[in-house]
């Protein structure tokens, strides 16, 4: 579990790539102070295994799953990545509940700035946009943030002059792609009510089908 709060960013140093997965290795400092193998860290919004470390680095592998499901597969060597240790039983909760678990990846449609504040539009699959909500929380890139703005096709979120300058989504350009995690309450809350939707339809008619035998696994 993480915070969506990013505690430094690190970079690319090396990628071994097989037909869909990875092996990065990334050069950090502050994330790997008190790391050990099979920690989480958070790679752009993204939840990983360490593998190995040393004071300046550390290698996390990437699955087919996520490989295709993240932005990961277009990372380079040299690339910049967003880092978070999984949160702390005593630590402060500066952020909101982030999974590290991508839900979808967006792209960046338009940039703009409006004296301090840098505004980004990211484009998503209309599917997932009831999940958000206005003034409240998303994770982008594995960064806490607010939903400014609701679109058709996204949402807009505003970087302060820190989160410019303390994230990767400060460098991002118009076209690129990011990793995007909804609010994990909402997602709750809709398995929630579909599961109580679907077991009053079942038990109003006392009928097992085939259509209910396939929704449950059989």
């Amino acid at each position: 579990m993480f915070t969506g709060i990013v505690e430094e960013k690190g970079k690319i140093k090396s990628i071994t790539q097989n037909k869909s997965s990875l092996t990065l290795t990334i050069a950090a400092t502050k994330v790997t102070l008190d790391v050990a193998t099979g920690d989480s860290i958070s790679v752009s919004g993204v939840c990983l295994t360490v593998t190995s470390f040393s004071s300046n680095w550390f290698t996390v592998d990437v699955i087919p799953e996520t490989y295709r499901g993240s932005s990961l597969a277009t990372i380079k060597i040299g690339s910049e990545v967003n880092l978070e240790r999984a949160m702390s039983a005593g630590g402060r909760f500066g952020g909101h509940f982030v999974s590290g678990h991508v839900d979808t990846v967006g792209t960046i449609e338009r940039i703009w700035t409006e004296d301090n504040a840098r505004y980004i539009f990211i484009k998503i699959p209309s599917s997932g946009l009831h999940y958000i909500t206005l003034k409240g929380s998303i994770s982008v890139d594995g960064t806490s943030l607010t939903v400014f703005e609701l679109k058709d096709t996204g949402f807009v979120i505003s970087l302060i002059p820190e989160t410019q300058k303390a994230t990767v989504l400060g460098d991002k350009n118009h076209g690129d792609m990011v990793n995007v995690e909804y609010d994990m309450l909402a997602k709750y809350m809709e398995r929630l009510l579909t599961a109580k939707k679907e077991n009053k339809t079942d038990n109003e008619d006392g009928n097992m089908t085939m259509e209910k035998l396939e929704r449950y696994g059989f």
